[in-house]
């Protein structure tokens, strides 16, 4: 029965949002806006700089647009989970959990956020852009790594995404500490791993796997070796840190549904 229901329930929700045509795409230019302001800040800084962290221009451009594309992604088909901390407050979750159906397909299902659309075109004029301008060894499997990289930073911000608004299901206002995670992750993600202290520098690439959305996988299109010293292997392990990130995020809900009591309203 779900897979029945969930394409009805999304494709019911985009014909909503494309329903208004000139609002809708006002909506997604002004999502491609905000993000060539990011890159335009960063155009910025390289205006007083040549390198940032040990790297070009280019090279960085390279690292924000595959994690702009995955965040973009994310955003699109997990960005709803923001609305979470409302649910719980609201006891409209208890809903939810009275249908036949997955809680966290029916939450991510509830809403998709196409005008993200935006984000992400821009995001991918950025990444050919950045592979046009970089000294690439092209072959099959960089060709490859160029498509699996932001699918998987994809994964993995949808993966933080639901972690960290889980929390809220304890934490019924801990909605500021699951933006700091999720849009913290993708500040993180847009630029070299170099440039960050040591200790927030373990907390992206260990607790919170943000190295393997675009650094990692940019060192390996570029074939440099990783400046703080991490094997050339970290490159091409994206696909497999998402799918042990989609597990724990998958573990997590499951556990905070389980002991999910309400709020009483």
């Amino acid at each position: 029965m779900a897979e029945r229901v969930y394409p009805k329930l999304i494709g019911a929700r985009l014909r909503g949002q494309t329903s208004y045509r000139a609002s809708f795409a006002l909506q997604c230019v002004s999502s491609g806006l905000g993000q060539l302001v990011e890159l335009g800040v960063i155009l910025i800084l390289f205006g007083r700089v040549t390198s940032l962290g040990g790297f070009s221009v280019t090279e960085v451009v390279l690292m924000y647009a595959i994690a702009g594309v995955g965040f973009g992604l994310a955003d699109m088909v997990a960005g709803q989970l923001d609305e979470l901390p409302a649910h719980i407050r609201t006891g409209t979750f208890d809903v939810v959990l009275m249908r036949p159906l997955g809680t966290l397909a029916q939450v991510m299902a509830s809403d998709v956020h196409l005008r993200k659309i935006g984000r992400i075109v821009a995001s991918l004029v950025a990444l050919v852009w950045a592979l046009a301008h970089n000294d690439i060894a092209w072959s099959p499997a960089t060709a490859l790594l160029v498509v699996l990289a932001p699918l998987s930073g994809a994964v993995i911000f949808s993966s933080i995404w639901v972690v960290a608004n889980a929390v809220c299901f304890w934490l019924v206002e801990g909605q500021e500490l699951a933006n700091a995670v999720t849009y913290g992750s993708g500040s993180f993600t847009s630029y070299p791993a170099t440039v960050y202290g040591p200790w927030l520098r373990r907390f992206f690439a260990f607790v919170v796997p943000g190295s393997f959305v675009a650094y990692y996988p940019g060192l390996a299109l570029l074939g440099r070796p990783d400046p703080l010293g991490g094997p050339a292997l970290l490159g091409w392990v994206s696909p497999l840190v998402a799918v042990a990130t989609a597990a724990v995020a998958g573990l997590v809900w499951r556990f905070a549904v389980r002991h999910y009591r309400g709020t009483g309203s």
